[in-house]
């Protein structure tokens, strides 16, 4: 069954084994996280528990979230999202989890917002290459050739300048290196996706190896 976590992305540091070897970490800080309801395969066609992170000021919480909250003894979440394939009878609505639901070596998946880049061109948000700068040139950072001329039209897929991140995006197989339970912290091998303090969603992986 899946478990998982929602956290805050801190930021990047390092740490050294004792043969001297450099492991770059992502620190996710994961303060309690509140059972706030429990999907069941008889009431809603599927089994799924959902967490609620970070505390939401009560001026900025709707009278439906206050509500919400109220039945798991809580306050309204900033952060709420559904844990998939969960097993709800593991789980009491207004129960707290914590980072010790993971381990040092266990490999999770984790789920965030990456960084908005804005409009950008085929070069930056596609890693093309650029047209010779010299003299007479007429292409330069340009998408190159959109087809070839009897289909009339651009087909769908086409690389092509535009919006360029903000998705939701998941990273798999990563390994936990370090689990701070008094910091409420996960030390994860590697970059996440996300700018620092967006939320992310951390879940055991679904393919691991």
């Amino acid at each position: 069954m899946t478990k998982g976590i929602l956290g805050r992305k801190i930021g990047m540091t390092q740490l050294f084994s004792e043969e001297g070897e450099l492991t770059p970490v992502t620190v996710i800080q994961a303060e309690p996280n509140v059972v706030l309801q429990k999907r069941t395969m008889e009431n809603d066609g599927y089994e799924a528990v959902q967490l609620g992170f970070a505390d939401k000021k009560e001026s900025r919480s709707t009278k439906a979230e206050k509500g919400h909250a109220e039945k798991a003894s809580t306050t309204p979440k900033r952060y709420v999202r559904e844990i998939r394939n969960a097993n709800p009878d593991e789980y009491d609505v207004g129960q707290e989890l914590g980072v010790d639901i993971f381990a040092a070596g266990d490999m999770i998946d984790v789920t965030g917002i990456t960084k908005g880049k804005g409009f950008q061109g085929a070069i930056k948000r596609h890693g093309q290459q650029r047209g010779p700068e010299t003299h007479g040139s007429h292409y330069h950072r340009g998408p190159g050739t959109l087809g070839d001329i009897n289909s009339m039209h651009v087909f769908k897929g086409k690389k092509l300048p535009g919006q360029m991140g903000g998705k939701q995006v998941t990273i798999q197989n990563l390994e936990v290196v370090n689990v701070d339970v008094e910091r409420n912290l996960l030390l994860v091998k590697g970059n996440i996706p996300g700018a620092k303090k967006s939320f992310v969603k951390v879940t055991n992986a679904l393919k691991a190896n």
